[in-house]
């Protein structure tokens, strides 16, 4: 007898049994994912995807995570079908014997794809958090960049040989860039990232303290912001603190010049307060799905400063919750002027802070759920 149903008790007439609880629909969730979130190059995707199985499996969903590299124990169930790379191929197989049948099975695509809708029979559901059209070519050479971009490109849309499943897309540059590559508007649904109501407000830098968070990998360009620190810096003063991990440290480093702090990996309470102290976020990434950290920034009343790129447009509201630049000299301007405006700077905090309200993880999930019971329904797909 399942769990969730009380037994009727001895003796009692059927009409005076307890009613049975509705089974969630669907009931057995699969994430198909690279990562889980402890692994030390995890990001905003793996967040993003531990927020949804975490609260789906708190809605009584049975979720399990199938993904590559090591496997930590959390609320749902998470598998490990191999190395990084290596468990893109044997997803099917360790999906069949590992994990065994699902209600649905969704695949988050990232890149490199599953193709799961190929050798999937059940619904499959494709999360998306940015099209890497530009980013292969940042990470790898000609001839390897082209063939990535072409299998994404097809993976996206047309792998499901006419099945035609939905889609979910972070943010609305997401769903745009899915229908430029081919994929059916009707597909696609939009489900916003969320965030944790924050903690109390610890204190404000009294210095200037600028604030950077996220992988050290050449598309978020922090050297980039490193050169620019150097000309921003004799007009500001103050700090400029780096926080994450990747194989750039090395490397940027070696020329960071004077202000400079990389903190590393840094716990949740820790980035808290840096979030709070902060006089800036700075993220100029060259490629977004949406940029959870402007949204954690936000609900900290910290504003945002960025590049006019898709994915921030979505996060950052220009010339309200932050500034949006549109090259690397309006980026230095804008970043001086707001170091020099408190009164500016604080208009947009509050601006930021009013909008995340708008953006929870319990949003998140109802919303996800919702398309994932669609995903599941017969003709639920257009």
């Amino acid at each position: 007898m399942p769990q969730h149903v009380r037994p009727p008790v001895l003796g009692s007439r059927p009409s005076e049994a307890a009613p049975q609880t509705p089974q969630p629909f669907p009931r057995r969730i699969v994430f198909l994912s690279r990562r889980d979130l402890g692994n030390p190059a995890a990001g905003g995707s793996e967040l993003l995807i531990d927020q949804l199985a975490d609260g789906l499996t708190r809605l009584g969903h049975q979720v399990t995570l199938l993904c590559g590299g090591p496997a930590a124990y959390r609320n749902y169930r998470v598998v490990s079908a191999g190395g990084d790379l290596g468990h893109y191929l044997r997803a099917p197989r360790a999906l069949a014997r590992q994990v065994g049948d699902c209600d649905l099975l969704v695949e988050v695509c990232n890149g490199m794809p599953y193709l799961a809708p190929l050798w999937h029979r059940g619904p499959t559901l494709c999360l998306v958090n940015h099209v890497h059209t530009d980013l292969w070519g940042m990470r790898y050479p000609g001839p390897a960049a082209k063939l990535g971009r072409k299998l994404e490109h097809w993976a996206l849309s047309g792998a499901d040989g006419g099945r035609k499943n939905l889609m979910v897309a972070v943010s609305s540059s997401t769903a745009t860039a899915l229908r430029d590559i081919g994929v059916d508007r009707e597909r696609i649904r939009v489900v916003h990232n969320g965030v944790d109501d924050p903690a109390p407000q610890t204190p404000r830098s009294e210095e200037p303290l600028f604030l950077a968070v996220g992988r050290l990998v050449e598309y978020k360009r922090i050297d980039l912001l490193l050169r620019l620190w150097e000309r921003v810096r004799p007009v500001t003063g103050g700090r400029l603190v780096i926080v994450g991990d990747g194989p750039e440290r090395a490397r940027l480093e070696a020329m960071a010049g004077p202000g400079v702090e990389f903190a590393g990996r840094v716990s949740e309470a820790e980035k808290h307060r840096l979030l709070c102290a902060a006089w800036l976020l700075l993220h100029p990434s060259a490629v977004e799905g949406w940029g959870l950290v402007v949204t954690e920034a936000a609900a900290r009343s910290t504003p945002s400063l960025g590049f006019d790129i898709p994915g921030l447009r979505d996060s950052i509201e220009d010339g309200v919750t932050g500034v949006l630049a549109h090259g690397e000299s309006s980026f230095a301007a804008a970043w001086c002027t707001l170091a020099l405006s408190r009164e500016r700077r604080e208009a947009l905090g509050r601006a930021a802070g009013q909008r995340a309200q708008r953006f929870r993880w319990s949003s998140t999930v109802a919303a996800f759920r919702a398309v994932a019971a669609e995903a599941c329904r017969p003709g639920g797909s257009p």
